[in-house]
C-alpha cells in the first residue's frame, strides 16, 4: 500500500473533527470566554540574566479595571515548575535568567487595562554577565546560572577501548554538525481559561499535552489537593511537544484564585516566541573510523545541547540523543558523552523528535563522508554496518525484535526514486544550466515511550453508557494529530462498532483515567494495545448481559453496527438481524457496564534509563534541485518507507510523515530562531521562515510497512515523529550529490552554498561542460 497525496490506499474515512475544524466550527480552548470574565497578562523580564533589587506594583493595583497584581510572593506554595525537574520560577524573586523569564502578573477588565498595568510595575535590575555560549558554561570562568553550576545533565555510554579502536582504522571521518534553534509555530499559541467554582474548584482550559502533569503541578504551586483542580486540555490547535510543559497555565490559576473571577491568557506571538520552548540547538563533534571493507570500528561522539535557562525536560532529550547517535548501526568500540548545558539564552525544551533529529542528522552525514572516503555507495556502506533483526538496541539493551530495517532498506533501494540516480538520463542538465538536481537518502531508528526508568502509564476504559453510547475513555489529548480519528476507526474494525454508536471522551481529568502522555509516538500504540486488553473484557461483561436478556448462550452473540447480533452457524446473510440495539441493552441494564484495563509501556530489561523497547524504522530518499545563482534549495520528490507495524488510520499515517517532512524542511532549509546576547532578533513570522505551500509543490510517497513478527503483540509503532528526523541529513546528501558540497550547519545557508556551487558552476561552464 503506497499512500501518497491522491489518496490511494485503504480504508479512508472523513475524520470525526475534520468538518468542524476545515469550516472554522471547532472552538479551540483559547477561543473560549466566560461571563464576567478578566484579561491576564504577564510582566517578562527585558534583561537576559540581571538581579531584581525591587518590584514596586502599588501604581498598577491602583489603575481602574486592575483586580490583582500578583508578584512571587503571591504564590502560596512551590514558586518552580518543570516536568522532571522543577527548577523554574512562576515568578523570579531576585534573579531572571532569560528574556522570558516572568516577574509579575495582572487581571483586568480589558486587555488594554492590562497591558497598561504592566507597563505601571516598576522592577529594579541590576545587570549580570550573559552566558550565551553553552561550552563557555561549562568552563571555570563562566557565571554560575544556578548553585549546582550550569550543567543540567551529563550521560554518555561506552564499550571497548575506543583509541585501540581508532590506531586500527582504515579511514577516520572528523565533523563537527550544528543544529537550530527552531520554533514549534503553532497555530494556536499558548493559552487558556482558568474559571473558579463556587465550591472552591478550579477548572483549567488550557492546551496540554499532559493534563494529569499539569494537575500535579498547578497543586503544588497553588497549595491545594489535585482533588481541587480540573484540566480540560482538548482539542489543541497544535503542539507538538511545546505545550507538553506548563507556560500560563500557574498566572492564570493563580489570578483565578486571587480574584475569584474566570481569567483568560493568550499568549501574543511575540510572547510565544519570547517566553516559549524551541528544539534545543546541538554542536555535535564526531569521529568515526571503518576498517577497509567499510566495517565499522570506532565512533566517537560529543553533544552539547544548550536547554537554556531551565530544566523542563533537557535531560530526557540529552539521553535520546546519546542513545540516537549510535543509531541503528554496529560498532566494536563507542565513546558517546553528552552534556545539557544551562544559558541566558531562550528555554530549549520538548519538540517533535525529541533530540533525535540533531543525532540523525549528524551521524548519517557520517556515514555519507565514509562512504566517499572508501569510494563505496553511501547506501552500501549503511547496509553493511545496520543492526541485525537479532541484535540489541543502542545501548545494548534488549528491544522488540523486527525486520524493519531490512524492510524499509529494500524498500527504499527499490524505489524509483532512488533508481532515478543511478540513471544518467534522468539526471541530465535541466533548461537552466544554472539548475542542477541530486538525490539523497538517510535511515533512522527512532525510539518510542519515555524509556526505561520514567513512569509511562497507559490504560483506558469502556463503557455501554445509559444513553446506550460506546463510551471510549482515554486521558490524551487531540491537538492535530488524528487521534480521535485513529481511535474511532480502531473501535470500528476490532469491534464492529459503527461510528454513530461510539463516544470518545478524552482530555477531562475529571473524567478520564491516567493514561499517560500524549507525546513520544505513543498515544496510538497505547491505544491499540488498551483495546487490545478490554475486548474481551468488555464482550464478556456487555454480551453477558444481552445474553441474559435474550436467553442465548454469549458465546453466540456478537457485536455490530448498532447492536449485539447472532453468530450465524452457516455462513452470514447480507443482512444479519440486530438482535437487540445498544440503546436497549442499556436501557435494560441497572447501571453502565465498564471495563478498565492499566499497565506500562513496554520498557527493556536494562538499567540504562531513558533505553527504549519499541523503534520505528524509517529510510528517506528526496530529490532536490540547487540554484546555483541564488543558492535556493527546492525539495522536488519524497520518499519515505516506513516499517512501523499495523497501519491504523492510512490518512492519518500519511498526514503524520507529510506534516513532520514538512517541519524537517524547515529545519532543514529555512528555520532558525536567532539570539544574540541572550535577545531574540527573530520576532515573529515575518522574519522567522517556516515552510509554506511553495516549499511543498514536490510530491511524497509514503511505503508503510505492516508485517510484525508473529509472536509480536505490541501492534503498531508510533509514526508521530519519524516523519521529521531523516529528512535533513537526506537534503544535504542529496545537495552535496548536486553540486558536491557538504553541509555541516542547519538551517542550510544559501550564500556559503552559493559560493561554493557557484565556483564551480563557473568552472563548468569555462570548460564547456
Amino acid at each position: 500500500m503506497l499512500l501518497n497525496k491522491k489518496g490511494s490506499g485503504a480504508r479512508w474515512r472523513v475524520r470525526p473533527d475534520g468538518p468542524d475544524k476545515v469550516t472554522g466550527k471547532l472552538a479551540y480552548l483559547t477561543d473560549m470566554t466566560a461571563p464576567d470574565m478578566l484579561i491576564g497578562r504577564v510582566l517578562r523580564s527585558p534583561h537576559a540574566h540581571a538581579r531584581i533589587t525591587a518590584i514596586r506594583t502599588e501604581h498598577a493595583a491602583a489603575l481602574d479595571g486592575v483586580h490583582a497584581v500578583i508578584t512571587h510572593k503571591d504564590v502560596p506554595g512551590l514558586n518552580r515548575f518543570g516536568i522532571a525537574h522543577p527548577d523554574q520560577p512562576v515568578l523570579c524573586e531576585d534573579r531572571v535568567r532569560y528574556v522570558g523569564d516572568a516577574v509579575a502578573a495582572v487581571a483586568a477588565d480589558t486587555l488594554e487595562i492590562a497591558e497598561h498595568a504592566l507597563r505601571l510595575i516598576e522592577v529594579d535590575y541590576e545587570p549580570l554577565p550573559i552566558v550565551e555560549d553553552a561550552e563557555y558554561a561549562l568552563t571555570d570562568e563562566a557565571p554560575q546560572l544556578h548553585p549546582q553550576g550550569n550543567l543540567l545533565h551529563r550521560n554518555g555510554f561506552q564499550r571497548g577501548d575506543i583509541a585501540a579502536g581508532f590506531d586500527s582504522c582504515a579511514h577516520v571521518v572528523e565533523e563537527t554538525y550544528y543544529t537550530p534553534r527552531q520554533m514549534h509555530t503553532y497555530m494556536e499559541t499558548e493559552g487558556g481559561l482558568f474559571i473558579p467554582g463556587e465550591d472552591g474548584r478550579l477548572t483549567v482550559y488550557s492546551p496540554t499535552q499532559h493534563g494529569f502533569m499539569d494537575r500535579m503541578q498547578l497543586a503544588r504551586i497553588l497549595a491545594i489537593p489535585q482533588s481541587e483542580i480540573r484540566i480540560v486540555s482538548s482539542p489543541i490547535g497544535g503542539s507538538f511537544g511545546g505545550k507538553d510543559e506548563l507556560n500560563v497555565q500557574p498566572y492564570g490559576a493563580l489570578l483565578a484564585r486571587i480574584t475569584k473571577r474566570p481569567v483568560k491568557l493568550h499568549n501574543s506571538r511575540w510572547e510565544s516566541v519570547r517566553a516559549g520552548l524551541k528544539r534545543h540547538p546541538m554542536k555535535i563533534t564526531m569521529k568515526t573510523g571503518v576498517d577497509d571493507s567499510g566495517r565499522l570500528i570506532a565512533h566517537q561522539v560529543r553533544i552539547i545541547a544548550d536547554t537554556g535557562p531551565y530544566a523542563t525536560l533537557g535531560a530526557e532529550v540529552l539521553n535520546f540523543a546519546v542513545e540516537h547517535v549510535i543509531g541503528p548501526y554496529r560498532y566494536e568500540h563507542l565513546d558517546v558523552e553528552g552534556f545539557s548545558v544551562y544559558t541566558n539564552n531562550g528555554m530549549s525544551g520538548e519538540f517533535r523528535g525529541f533530540g533525535g533529529n540533531q543525532a540523525i542528522f549528524a551521524l548519517e552525514g557520517q556515514f555519507d563522508r565514509l562512504a566517499e572516503k572508501l569510494g563505496m555507495d553511501p547506501w552500501e556502506l549503511r547496509l553493511r554496518n545496520m543492526r541485525r533483526s537479532d541484535d540489541p538496541g543502542p545501548f545494548d539493551q534488549p528491544i522488540a525484535l523486527t525486520e524493519g530495517a531490512k524492510q524499509v532498506s529494500a524498500a527504499m533501494t527499490s524505489s524509483p526514486l532512488w533508481q532515478e540516480r543511478s540513471n544518467p538520463a534522468a539526471k541530465a542538465a535541466q533548461d537552466e544550466p544554472w539548475i542542477r538536481t541530486g538525490i539523497g537518502a538517510a535511515f533512522t531508528m527512532h525510539g518510542a515511550g519515555l524509556g526505561f526508568g520514567i513512569p509511562d502509564p497507559a490504560g483506558g476504559r469502556l463503557t455501554l453508557a445509559a444513553d446506550g453510547k460506546i463510551e471510549a475513555v482515554f486521558g490524551y489529548e487531540e491537538f492535530g494529530q488524528g487521534l480521535i480519528a485513529s481511535l474511532e476507526q480502531m473501535l470500528i474494525e476490532q469491534f464492529g462498532f459503527a461510528s454513530g454508536d461510539i463516544r470518545i471522551v478524552i482530555g477531562d481529568t475529571d473524567i478520564v483515567p491516567e493514561s499517560g502522555s500524549t507525546t513520544a509516538s505513543r498515544a496510538t500504540s497505547m491505544m491499540w494495545k488498551s483495546l487490545q486488553n478490554l475486548r474481551p473484557l468488555f464482550e464478556d461483561a456487555v454480551l453477558g448481559k444481552a445474553a441474559d436478556i435474550l436467553q442465548l448462550p454469549a458465546s453466540r452473540l456478537r457485536f455490530g453496527e448498532g447492536g449485539v447480533y447472532a453468530i450465524e452457524a452457516s455462513p452470514e446473510p447480507d443482512n444479519p438481524k440486530c438482535l437487540m440495539t445498544y440503546p436497549a441493552l442499556a436501557a435494560a441494564c441497572w447501571e453502565p457496564v465498564t471495563s478498565s484495563t492499566q499497565f506500562h509501556f513496554p520498557t527493556s530489561d536494562t538499567q540504562k534509563v531513558g533505553a527504549h523497547f519499541l523503534y520505528t524504522y524509517s529510510a528517506v530518499a528526496v530529490k532536490v534541485e540547487v540554484n546555483q545563482l541564488t543558492g535556493r534549495v527546492r525539495v522536488l520528490h519524497q520518499y519515505h518507507a516506513v516499517a512501523a507495524g499495523p497501519v491504523i488510520n492510512p490518512q492519518g499515517f500519511l498526514g503524520q510523515i507529510e506534516g513532520g517532512s514538512s517541519m524537517a524542511i524547515g529545519f532543514a532549509l529555512t528555520e532558525d530562531a536567532v539570539m544574540s546576547g541572550g535577545q531574540y532578533l527573530t520576532k515573529n513570522l515575518d522574519t522567522y521562515l517556516v515552510p509554506t505551500i511553495a516549499e511543498h509543490r514536490g510530491t511524497i510517497d509514503v511505503q508503510p510497512i505492516e508485517e510484525l513478527p508473529e509472536e509480536d503483540n505490541y501492534g503498531p509503532r508510533g509514526i508521530g515523529e519519524v516523519g521529521s528526523v531523516t529528512l535533513a541529513p537526506a537534503i544535504a546528501a542529496a545537495i552535496y550529490d548536486a553540486v558536491g558540497v557538504r553541509v555541516t550547519k542547519l538551517p542550510i545557508d544559501s550564500e556559503l552554498l552559493l559560493a561554493q556551487s557557484f565556483d564551480s558552476f563557473l568552472d563548468k561552464a569555462v570548460s564547456g561542460e
